[in-house]
């Protein structure tokens, strides 16, 4: 399954990275939605995914930043 290896590559990174990370996926969320909103998107299922990504990445941040996230 692809987001069990997605959320363990989040899980390693610092909190720095998932902000970064965060910042690329709402660019790449934006540019997204302009290409729907002028009929250039050709695979719409990708706004869904980037958006759970970034749910994801947000989630990740807020348990390490509470220090609720395990060791993994």
């Amino acid at each position: 399954m692809k987001s069990k290896s997605r959320i363990s590559d989040l899980r390693v990174m610092s909190d720095d990275q998932l902000d970064q990370e965060v910042l690329n996926l709402k660019k790449e969320q934006f540019n997204l939605r302009f290409q729907r909103a002028t009929g250039q998107l050709e695979n719409t299922a990708r706004v869904r995914v980037v958006r759970r990504d970034i749910a994801r990445a947000k989630t990740i941040a807020a348990q390490k930043r509470s220090g609720a996230a395990k060791e993994v």
